[in-house]
């Protein structure tokens, strides 16, 4: 009996649940009756839903971590927190897409509805919608560059508030004692400058601020150098009567730190004329919309500056530069182990687990505010129904009774209102506490620490620094006020 159903089993098609079934039940019976013993069906196991959607978060993580997605935008929605929520669409599916604050704020364009971009992320799940979306790092337009599109959008907000008018451009004196000139000190523009100044005056005084002309630090040290000498105007050794920003020409990609909104309004502020000198003649950037006047090249820039000959020196500090190449030395190896620190599993896991709480609590945000809407559109259909009313019977018979209806269904209404309100109100706070206990500060008490700089801002680049800035660098317990001796790139 046993070796005949075997033999049956073996010729049954392993998908025919119902067969297999039928011979574990038989086989148990006549084994039971034969040999004493019996063989028992597996257990089967039965997810939660959280349980089950993490499973399949946590797999498709593993296995599209950096995927690149072409679509465009539809439905873009961007929150208070500085979230980026949108779905990309294409001619047959669509994918939900967010991006948290931090990478959203390194954008160089504004994401608009029905943009054609290309998306990189990664691929994971929403678990409070068991909802199919990707985490974008990283978005590029399709088609036209970010970097011209980010000008031209930027272009036109500032021309609408009025920060290229002509009225506003402050005059250039004619002789300046003093000439403040923001640029690099590496580079050949400035060695032009100088190379002019000398022969065509010898009274005017030079200050140099160095600042990066190139990349992401550009834009803050060449603000720097223009707010540092606004506040030293009224100084006797460091006051100048105009400032010059100066740059040689280049890319669209390496003259993208002077088309940086932050620096255009720092130009716009500056009490003192400003002239800008970035690239080449066929070269436009923002700076030269907004500074007083715009010099087509450098040199061109220290001819239209002073009229005059005069006999500068040169200022060169062999040891300086050694100094600054020790320093950069060390600075990188320093930036090399801080790399290799922050590449550990756990600030990952932080990152993502704080930004599932920060989108959950966006969401209750926007529910609360529909609520909200619907609760106010209601009243006002109910308060126009009511008007609609008094029109058709008499004030005098029907006044008194349809004031006391809406009395009753305002309160009921203000009643609902406010239980809503608490339910959310008490939701959130049980999520901020949740989110608490999960902030970043806990790995303060490790023995970490942050560094800001003077604005405010967390550190995350040796660059963000030159010597002699003043940073703060918060502990678990309390801060310490720090001062910049050496810097590298």
């Amino acid at each position: 009996m046993l070796r005949a159903l075997v033999m049956t089993r073996a010729q049954k098609p392993p998908c025919r649940r119902a067969s297999v079934v039928g011979f574990r039940y038989t086989a148990r019976v006549s084994i039971q009756d034969q040999l004493g013993f019996s063989f028992e069906a597996p257990a089967r196991r039965i997810w939660t839903v959280q349980d089950l959607v993490g499973a399949v978060r946590t797999r498709l993580e593993r296995e599209y971590t950096d995927v690149f997605v072409e679509g465009e935008i539809s439905n873009l929605r961007p929150a208070e927190s500085g979230h980026l929520y949108f779905t990309l669409k294409d001619g047959g599916a669509q994918l939900r897409v967010v991006m948290f604050r931090s990478q959203a704020r390194l954008l160089r364009f504004k994401p608009e509805n029905g943009l054609q971009i290309i998306a990189r992320g990664r691929v994971t799940v929403y678990d409070a919608r068991g909802e199919l979306q990707l985490s974008a790092e990283y978005l590029e337009p399709r088609g036209a560059g970010a970097l011209q599109i980010a000008f031209e959008q930027l272009k036109q907000r500032l021309a609408a508030e009025g920060l290229f008018d002509a009225s506003r451009k402050k005059p250039i004196p004619t002789l300046p004692r003093r000439i403040g000139i923001v640029t690099s000190p590496r580079a050949a523009a400035l060695q032009d400058i100088l190379n002019i100044l000398r022969r065509r005056h010898h009274s005017a005084h030079v200050l140099i601020w160095p600042a990066q002309v190139q990349g992401e630090a550009a834009p803050s040290e060449v603000s720097a150098g223009i707010r540092f000498f606004n506040r030293a105007a009224k100084q006797q050794n460091f006051a100048v009567d105009v400032i010059l920003i100066a740059r040689g020409g280049g890319s669209i990609e390496d003259l993208a730190g002077f088309n940086d909104e932050g620096l255009a309004r720092t130009v716009f502020a500056s009490e003192l004329p400003v002239i800008s000198a970035v690239g080449h003649e066929t070269d436009f950037t923002i700076v030269d919309f907004v500074a007083d006047l715009r010099a087509p090249t450098p040199s061109a820039a220290a001819e239209l500056v002073i009229s005059r000959r005069q006999d500068l020196e040169e200022r060169v500090e062999s040891l300086r530069a050694r100094l600054a190449r020790a320093a950069r030395y060390r600075l990188l190896i320093a930036q090399k182990e801080l790399t290799e620190r922050a590449r550990h599993g756990a600030f990952a896991a932080i990152r993502q687990l704080i930004g599932r709480r920060q989108q959950r609590v966006d969401e209750l945000t926007y529910r609360l505010a529909e609520i909200e809407r619907g609760g106010l559109q209601q009243l006002r259909r109910r308060l126009d129904f009511c008007a609609g009313r008094i029109h058709q019977y008499d004030l005098r018979r029907s006044l008194a009774a349809i004031r006391r209806d809406v009395d009753l269904r305002s309160t009921s209404l203000h009643s609902a209102a406010r239980q809503v309100m608490a339910l959310k109100h008490s939701r959130l706070d049980a999520l901020a506490a949740r989110l608490e206990s999960l902030s970043p500060l806990k790995v303060l008490e490790r023995g970490y620490a942050v560094v800001f700089d003077e604005a405010g801002n967390a550190v995350k680049d040796a660059s963000q620094l030159a010597p002699g800035h003043k940073a703060r660098a918060r502990f678990h317990r309390g801060s310490a006020d720090l001062t910049v001796d050496k810097t590298s790139s």
